[in-house]
C-alpha cells in the first residue's frame, strides 16, 4: 500500500480578514479565506473580483502608444484595396487570433488572407519565406499574431520591400532595443505599456480583440462584431492557458455566457460535436472549454493543419462547420492515442530505471528521449514519438514525479525515413541528427533560465517560467545532462522539492460540503491560470469502499468516503488507479465538481492529494475552529540586527590556511568544540574580557544560523576578518515534529524569537508560520505557508559561499 509523493503548500488562515470579507460580500467565511488567499484583502478588492464590471476600464487607445496608427494604416489599407497577410501560428492563441482578425477585417470588406508557418519543418512565427510569398502576392499589409516581437529579420526584410508589418504579439520584447523588429506598429502588453494596467496580463488573442474591436469602431460596425469577437477571445483566451485575471477575468466572465448561447457557426459545431450540450444549456464554464474545446482546437494545431481551425472558426455554413468539427475530433482522438503511448513508454522505462536504483529525487531533472526508452523495450518497429504531443505528456509526468521533465523526440537531417527501431548508439552520432525537447518545468525550477544556462550546447529555442522548448544536436545529449546537473545546483534544487506540489487553500469539514458551497464556489468563476479552483483539505477521513475505473492501462481512482453526518460522499481521483487500495483513514486535498447523473445533481469531490492522516486531536484543533475563534495575539521579542561596520572575507572551511587565526568564534549547530584549541569561544562574541575589543579574527560557521537576522547579529557584533564555513547541515524536523514543538510552547510570556529560533536552529519565520497555523496573530512580516518556510531553510542552509559573500557586500 502506498500513496503519492507529494508535498502540501497549505495557506495560513486569516480569519479577521476573511470574516470582514464575508461580511462584505455575502460569502461564507471559508470562500472569504479564498479570495484572501489570491491577494484580495479589502473588500472593495473582493467586490471587484465578484463583479468585475463595477471597475472603470482605461480606453486602450491611451494604454497602447502604437494603437492608433495600426488603425490609420488598416483603414488605409481597406480603402486602397491593398492586399492584406494575417500571420498567424499554430498553437490555439494564433489560430483564434488569426480567425478573430480574419472575420473582423472580412466584414469591413479588406481583401485579406493568412499565413501559418510549418509547425514541423519552419518553426515559430513570421519569417523570411512567408515574407517573401508576400512579396510575390503583391501584398503591402502584414499583420502578425501572437508572434513577430522577436522576429527582426523577416520584418527587417518586409519593410525593405516596402511591405507594412503591424505586430501583434504578447511574448517578452528583445532586452535588447536594436532587435526590436521596425515595425510600422508594435501592439504588445510587454511593449511601452504600463505593467499595472488590465491590459498588461492579455495573450496574443486579448490583443487581436483589442485591435480588432477598435477598428470595427473606425468603421462603425462594433455592434454587428462586439459578440463574436468576444466568442473568439473567450475560447483562446482559456483554451491557451492565460491568466484570468485583470481584463482578461473581467471579458471572459462576460464572454462565457455569450459561449452558451454561440451564434459563431463553428463554435456551435464544436460544441455539439464534443458533447458539452449540457454544459452549454447550464452555462459555459472554462473547464468545459479547457478539457472540452481547447484540446479538439490544440489537437489540430499539434497533429494537423491549422487550416482546419481557421475555417471552422470563419466559415458560415453549418455542414461545412459539422465536417470541420469532425475532423477536429478524429484528430483529438488521435492525439489522445499518441499522448496515451507515449506516456504509458516513459513510465514503464522509468520503472524499470527505478527498479535498477535510479532516484530522481537525487537527479532532480529528468530527461527522457524517444530513442532510448524504446531501445529498453524493442517491440517490433517503433515510431518515433511525435513531437507535436510530448508536450502534453511532459505535463503529466511532471505531475507524476514532481521534477522538471524535459522530454525528447529525434529528428534525423539526414535519413528522415530511416526505420526508426534503429540501434540507438549507432543513431546518437548520426551526423545531423537533432532531438527536439519540450521541457516543463515546477515552482522552483525556471525553465527559460535553465535554456539560457545551455545556450552553448543547444540550437534554437525559448520559453518562460513554466514552460519551453528547444532542439538540441544529438551528440550533446551527454552534455545536456551534465548541464542540467549543474544547473540545479546552482539554483539550489534539493530533493526535497521533487514531489508534486499541492497547493491548498482551506480546511473544511466534511459535513459542510454542499450544493449550496458548491453554488458559492461558482461565484469565483471564472477560474483557471492565476484563479485556481478552490481547494479544500479534510483531515482523517474514513474511506468505505473504494475501486479502479477506467477502460485503458491508466486507470482512475473511485472512492466513497463517510462526510461524518452518516451519509456517503463520491470522490475521484484522476489517474491514480495504481494507489488502490488506499489506507481507511486518509487526508484528502479536492475541489469540488458537479456531478449530474440523469435529472439529479449532486456534489463529487475531485481529489488532488492524498497523504496519511495528521494528529489531529493534539495538532489542529484550534485550527479546525479557527473561524470560529477570536484571534490570540502574541507578544513576540524580534530585535533587528545593528549594522555591519567590518565585512570578512569568506572562504570555505576546507580550503582555509592552517591554522587558523584567532581569536576564533565558533558558532553553529552541533559544533565540536574540542577540535579547535587556543583562544577560542563558543557561539556568542565574548571579547568584553579583553579591554572590550570585541572583535575577532576568525568564525568558523560549522552550519550556518537558522536565519539570514541571525548571520547579521553575529557579524556586526564579532567583526571578524575571515569567515570560514563548514560543509555541515543541521537537520531539518518534519512539519508533524515541528508542529508538535510548537505546541510545548508557554505562549503566556513574550516570546523571544530570535532566542528560541537558536535553540531549536529552526528559523523565526518558521516559527511564526507554525503559530499562525494555529490562528495566532503576530507582530511579524509575512510568512509563507509552514512547508514553504521549512523548505526555504533548506535553501539557505545549502546556499553557495559565493551568494552569501555577494548578500554582505550590500549590507549596511
Amino acid at each position: 500500500m502506498h500513496l503519492p509523493q507529494q508535498r502540501w503548500q497549505i495557506s495560513a488562515p486569516q480569519p479577521d480578514l476573511a470574516i470582514a470579507i464575508a461580511n462584505a460580500t455575502g460569502l461564507s467565511p471559508i470562500i472569504a479565506q479564498v479570495l484572501v488567499n489570491r491577494g484580495l484583502d479589502t473588500a472593495e478588492a473582493a467586490k471587484i473580483f465578484l463583479d468585475p464590471e463595477l471597475e472603470a476600464l482605461p480606453d486602450p487607445k491611451q494604454e497602447f502608444p502604437d494603437l492608433i496608427a495600426s488603425i490609420n494604416r488598416i483603414e488605409q489599407a481597406i480603402k486602397n484595396g491593398d492586399r492584406i497577410t494575417i500571420c498567424g501560428d499554430y498553437d490555439v492563441d494564433g489560430m483564434t487570433s488569426t480567425a478573430l482578425l480574419i472575420r473582423t477585417l472580412r466584414l469591413l470588406g479588406a481583401i485579406v488572407e493568412y499565413e501559418i508557418p510549418s509547425r514541423m519543418t519552419e518553426g515559430y512565427g513570421i519569417n523570411e519565406r512567408i515574407v517573401k510569398d508576400c512579396r510575390d502576392r503583391n501584398v503591402k499589409l502584414i499583420i502578425t499574431v501572437d508572434n513577430g516581437i522577436a522576429a527582426y529579420q523577416a520584418i527587417a526584410l518586409a519593410e525593405s520591400l516596402n511591405i507594412s508589418v503591424i505586430v501583434t504579439d504578447h511574448h517578452e520584447v528583445p532586452a535588447d532595443p536594436t532587435k526590436i523588429p521596425p515595425a510600422t506598429a508594435i501592439l504588445n502588453p510587454k511593449y511601452h505599456v504600463d505593467p499595472d494596467s488590465p491590459y498588461a496580463a492579455i495573450a496574443g488573442v486579448g490583443v487581436a480583440y483589442v485591435l480588432a474591436l477598435e477598428l470595427s469602431d473606425r468603421f462603425g460596425k462594433r455592434s454587428e462584431l462586439e459578440n463574436p469577437l468576444l466568442e473568439l477571445f473567450t475560447l483562446g483566451t482559456i483554451a491557451d492557458l492565460a491568466s484570468l485575471t485583470g481584463i482578461n477575468r473581467r471579458l471572459v466572465k462576460r464572454g462565457l455566457r455569450l459561449l452558451s448561447q454561440s451564434k459563431v457557426i463553428g463554435i456551435i459545431a464544436l460544441i455539439n460535436e464534443t458533447g458539452l450540450t449540457k454544459d452549454k444549456q447550464a452555462g459555459m464554464k472554462p473547464e468545459a472549454i479547457g478539457f472540452g474545446l481547447g484540446p479538439r482546437i490544440n489537437a489540430i494545431g499539434r497533429i494537423g493543419n491549422p487550416q482546419v481551425i481557421i475555417d471552422l472558426l470563419t466559415c458560415e455554413d453549418m455542414g461545412e462547420a459539422i465536417a470541420l468539427a469532425q475532423e477536429c475530433e478524429a484528430t483529438n482522438r488521435q492525439r489522445q492515442e499518441l499522448c496515451k503511448n507515449i506516456e504509458q513508454e516513459a513510465i514503464a522505462y522509468m520503472t524499470k530505471r527505478k527498479s535498477a536504483d535510479f532516484d530522481i529525487t537525487q537527479e532532480r531533472v529528468l530527461v527522457i528521449v524517444d530513442r532510448e526508452v524504446q531501445e529498453d523495450f524493442p517491440i517490433a518497429k517503433r515510431m518515433g514519438w511525435h513531437h507535436g504531443v510530448i508536450g502534453i505528456v511532459a505535463s503529466r509526468l511532471v505531475e507524476r514525479y514532481g521534477a522538471p521533465v524535459f522530454i525528447g523526440s529525434y529528428e534525423d537531417a539526414e535519413n528522415p525515413e530511416e526505420d526508426s527501431s534503429l540501434d540507438f548508439k549507432k543513431e546518437s552520432n548520426h551526423q545531423g541528427a537533432t532531438i527536439r525537447f519540450s521541457v516543463r518545468g515546477i515552482p522552483e525550477f525556471h525553465v527559460f533560465h535553465s535554456l539560457e544556462y545551455i545556450a552553448s550546447i543547444r540550437n534554437n529555442g525559448g520559453g518562460h517560467k513554466a514552460a519551453g522548448g528547444f532542439t538540441l544536436p544529438a551528440q550533446n545529449i551527454d552534455k545536456l545532462r551534465t548541464s542540467l546537473r549543474e544547473f540545479v545546483d546552482r539554483e539550489n534544487i534539493l530533493p526535497s522539492h521533487i514531489m508534486q506540489l499541492v497547493k491548498v487553500d482551506v480546511l473544511a469539514d466534511l459535513s459542510e460540503i454542499s450544493l449550496t458551497l458548491l453554488q458559492t464556489c461558482d461565484r469565483l468563476q471564472p477560474c483557471g491560470l492565476g484563479n485556481p479552483d478552490p481547494v479544500f483539505y479534510s483531515q482523517n477521513v474514513r474511506v468505505l469502499s473504494q475501486q479502479t475505473r477506467g477502460k485503458d492501462k491508466i486507470k482512475h481512482l473511485s472512492l466513497s468516503i463517510d462526510n461524518g453526518n452518516g451519509d456517503k460522499l463520491k470522490a475521484i481521483a484522476w489517474r491514480w488507479g495504481e494507489y488502490c487500495p488506499v489506507p481507511d483513514y486518509i487526508d484528502i486535498a479536492y475541489k469540488l465538481r458537479a456531478n449530474q447523473w440523469q435529472d439529479t445533481t449532486s456534489v463529487e469531490l475531485e481529489i488532488i492529494g492524498i497523504r496519511e492522516p495528521m494528529d489531529i486531536q493534539n495538532v489542529n484543533s484550534s485550527h479546525q475552529k479557527l473561524l470560529e475563534q477570536s484571534p490570540k495575539h502574541l507578544q513576540l521579542q524580534y530585535k533587528p540586527a545593528p549594522v555591519i561596520t567590518k565585512f570578512p572575507q569568506w572562504q570555505k572551511l576546507i580550503e582555509a590556511p592552517r591554522p587558523l587565526p584567532r581569536p576564533l568564534l565558533l558558532y553553529g549547530c552541533d559544533r565540536p568544540a574540542d577540535k579547535f584549541q587556543g583562544d577560542v569561544d563558543c557561539d556568542r562574541p565574548n571579547r568584553d574580557r579583553i579591554g572590550g575589543n570585541q572583535a575577532y579574527q576568525t568564525i568558523v560557521l560549522w552550519t550556518l544560523p537558522p536565519s539570514f537576522t541571525h548571520l547579521q547579529w553575529l557579524i556586526a557584533t564579532a567583526k571578524p576578518d575571515y569567515i570560514y564555513i563548514g560543509s555541515h547541515i543541521p537537520s531539518i524536523p518534519s512539519i508533524e515534529q515541528f508542529r508538535s514543538q510548537i505546541q510545548s510552547l508557554d505562549l503566556d510570556n513574550i516570546l523571544n524569537l530570535l532566542d528560541l529560533a537558536q535553540q531549536w536552529w529552526i528559523s523565526p519565520s518558521a516559527i511564526v508560520s507554525a503559530l499562525r497555523e494555529l490562528g495566532y496573530i503576530c507582530d511579524f512580516p509575512p510568512t509563507l505557508p509552514l512547508d514553504g518556510e521549512l523548505i526555504r531553510m533548506q535553501k539557505w542552509y545549502a546556499i553557495a559561499i559565493a551568494k552569501l559573500a555577494a548578500l554582505f557586500v550590500n549590507v549596511g
